[in-house]
């Protein structure tokens, strides 16, 4: 794998890498040329000037999302820097290319200080239709996304946060309706209260759940805890654990129908699944290695197991989210990202798997179950028009064909399939 992956980020051309730009125009004669550059580049520079939301019409703007990290909290690697986060963010500027047809940037920052980040972002976004926050480690990542989406009119989303709210929303959906129960009568307990278990908390929480217990590594949350707090968890307190059940995770996770882990290898044992309810469900999405290895959970009674990793079944995949997620508030000229739409697009996640082929094997679409994505960004857009924050009103299933299309055109370009 080191080898493999080495090779694979190397030798693709001038300056390695992964992703590159390419002109969208022709500049094969001089007229082409001075329309491209100067003097012509100058009549859509006095339209812009003159009226400066004709910015998303004349330039890359309306298409164009940059992917910012200072690199604090990079996937399971930690604090490893704004270098060392490049090939991450590479990564997720190209999948938003192939998935949903958007210009993503990497934008890495040599900075950890919160009130740099959110100056720089503001500084620079005048070229986005949208921020995409990756890898900031919290509870600064809570204070940077709230302070961007207050000051920017375009729409800020922290991808460790949402992204796998969303994806894990819609993987439930599918789980409670094999296992027979209903989300606002469910036990839930969250593992890690980071910025993912922190934002999946909300989502569900919005979606209907009331009772979710939240824990790090001191054990459950509950409003009047004082032991190992922050803002953002005495936030939380006051909406979940309304028993105020009390211990380390083994204790509230006894009659649990439902475990979220966020958290870290082996936190969740085979006894501790033993003492939950009855068909529990475990979404185990720890990386590289899950809090439980998916045999050991069913060997202990679970029906139904997700974790974060491609090689089992049931990936909780951010890459099923965020593509999409832009290409429907791009599409829609957005101004900010709602809860209603990170719930659409869950709703939408879970729609791609029919009656008919839902199994414990099979809550979660492929992400090569490409027509996925056209449905969410349908979803999601049709939904900022709802909730007044769209500039543009496109009709019903507009944004479902333009998705289609753009998928299209990468499955040919990128996979060589003639579709």
């Amino acid at each position: 794998m080191r080898e493999n992956a080495l090779k694979y980020h190397q030798n693709n051309g001038i300056g390695n890498g992964k992703i590159e730009t390419i002109p969208k125009v022709s500049v094969k004669t001089r007229e082409e040329l001075s329309l491209a550059y100067t003097p012509g580049v100058a009549v859509p520079c006095l339209e812009i000037a003159d009226m400066e939301e004709k910015v998303f019409d004349y330039t890359i703007k309306g298409n164009t999302v940059l992917v910012v990290s200072d690199g604090s909290a990079v996937l399971g690697l930690g604090n490893i820097g704004c270098r060392g986060s490049i090939p991450v963010m590479e990564g997720k500027a190209l999948l938003f290319k192939i998935f949903g047809g958007v210009d993503a940037y990497p934008i890495v920052l040599d900075s950890q200080d919160t009130e740099t980040i959110i100056r720089t972002v503001e500084l620079i976004s005048p070229i986005a239709g949208g921020i995409n926050l990756e890898d900031i480690s919290a509870p600064r990542c809570f204070e940077i996304e709230t302070r961007l989406s207050k000051n920017l009119s375009i729409p800020v989303f922290h991808d460790d946060q949402h992204g796998t709210a969303v994806v894990s929303l819609g993987g439930l959906m599918n789980a409670l309706k094999i296992v027979g129960k209903n989300i606002g009568e469910v036990k839930i307990v969250v593992n890690g209260s980071g910025a993912a278990g922190i934002a999946v908390t909300r989502l569900m929480l919005f979606a209907g759940a009331k009772n979710v217990i939240l824990c790090d590594t001191k054990g459950a949350i509950y409003d009047g805890r004082t032991n190992n707090m922050n803002s953002m968890k005495d936030e939380i307190a006051l909406a979940t654990n309304p028993d105020k059940e009390k211990g380390l995770l083994a204790d509230v996770v006894r009659g649990a129908d439902v475990f979220l882990g966020l958290s870290a290898k082996g936190a969740l044992t085979y006894d501790m699944v033993k003492t939950m309810g009855t068909k529990p469900v475990i979404f185990a999405m720890a990386n590289p290695d899950p809090e439980i290895m998916p045999d050991e959970a069913k060997a202990a009674g679970a029906v139904i197991i997700a974790t974060g990793r491609s090689d089992f079944p049931n990936q909780v995949n951010n890459c099923l989210g965020f593509p999409a997620i832009f290409r429907g508030l791009l599409d829609v000229r957005a101004m900010s990202v709602t809860q209603n739409m990170k719930k659409a697009a869950a709703e939408a996640i879970a729609s791609r798997i029919t009656q008919n082929d839902l199994d414990k094997g099979k809550i979660i679409p492929s992400v090569y179950d490409f027509e996925v994505f056209a449905y969410e960004a349908e979803a999601v857009g049709q939904q900022a028009i709802a909730d007044g924050v769209a500039r543009l009103k496109p009709e019903k299933d507009a944004i479902f064909y333009n998705m289609l299309n753009i998928l299209k055109e990468n499955r040919r370009r990128f996979f060589g399939e003639t579709v």
